[in-house]
């Protein structure tokens, strides 16, 4: 009788760990299948535009650009660029000729509204030789909400700035000071930093941009960070991005580790033009070769 009672525990035993063998089994080619499935069908790579708008409340997106950032995902080798322009850098605009970057939006928006993303793409795949896959037009108050909802972000202040004449909302202006050290910001103080530049330059200022959009792209790879996402959505945010595109998207920003190769031009990427700066072609292509081309 005990003999009988130990087969059939040893059956049991057996028939649980064939099932549970079966159910590996089945994971491991579902994954197998989705794997094939990204590879297959996720483009190689995708190049976003990232515009800041210059927006006051009630302006909307007929304004000039205060950020102009590409951030470029290369979705097989799980590895992300962000490349910054200058917003007083020239470039040939079809129709207008030489014109300032941060004034393009502001040309297609008054050709037909809604457009001036699309126009500044165009000008720069012409200009820069790159292809712009998706654009994101965001004003202050989206990126507040954003910074906000994911709990502020933590940024290394490489050193002491003033900026006594910083333009706030009323068109007046007042004076911000950021200490040297790691600092953790909330959205308004983010903003802030992103986007003083007379204690600088806009060189300067621009590569701040770069580490405040690196910080949050690090708080974003937290699942429980995603639904700050909606957040800024609705009138503060225009984009093509959809639901898939950031479902595909996803393993690569949070594969990277919020690790990004960055290039923001500076003095030594710009010539003389006939009404300004504009980029030094032969100097940057090398590294647009290698990161978003």
């Amino acid at each position: 009788m005990g003999y009988r009672v130990d087969i059939r525990q040893r059956f049991r035993h057996v028939k649980v760990s064939h099932l549970l063998n079966r159910r590996w089994q089945w994971i491991g080619l579902a994954l197998f299948l989705l794997v094939c499935a990204y590879v297959i069908f996720v483009p190689p790579q995708v190049t976003i535009l990232i515009l800041g708008m210059d927006a006051r409340p009630g302006e909307g997106f007929a304004t000039r650009t205060d950020t102009i950032l590409l951030l470029n995902l290369q979705t097989r080798r799980l590895r992300m660029s962000m490349f910054s322009i200058p917003r007083d850098v020239f470039i040939e605009v079809e129709g207008y000729g030489s014109q300032r970057i941060n004034s393009i939006n502001v040309l297609g928006e008054l050709e037909q509204s809604g457009t001036g993303a699309e126009w500044v793409a165009r000008a720069i795949e012409d200009n820069f030789n790159l292809e712009v896959d998706r654009t994101a037009r965001l004003n202050f108050d989206a990126f507040v909400q954003l910074v906000d909802a994911l709990g502020g972000v933590t940024v290394e202040v490489e050193r002491a700035i003033v900026d006594p004449t910083f333009p706030t909302q009323d068109f007046g202006t007042m004076v911000v000071r950021f200490d040297e050290g790691k600092q953790h910001m909330d959205g308004i103080t983010a903003l802030r930093f992103a986007r003083t530049r007379h204690g600088d330059d806009d060189y300067a200022r621009i590569q701040r941009q770069q580490q405040v959009l690196q910080a949050v792209v690090t708080k974003l790879m937290l699942p429980w960070n995603w639904w700050a996402i909606a957040h800024i959505y609705g009138q503060n945010v225009e984009t093509d991005i959809n639901l898939l595109d950031g479902v595909t998207y996803l393993p690569t920003v949070i594969l990277s580790a919020g690790k990004f190769e960055r290039l923001s031009l500076n003095r030594d990427d710009l010539l003389a033009g006939t009404r300004g700066a504009i980029p030094n072609y032969a100097r940057i292509d090398p590294w647009l070769d290698a990161h978003f081309r």
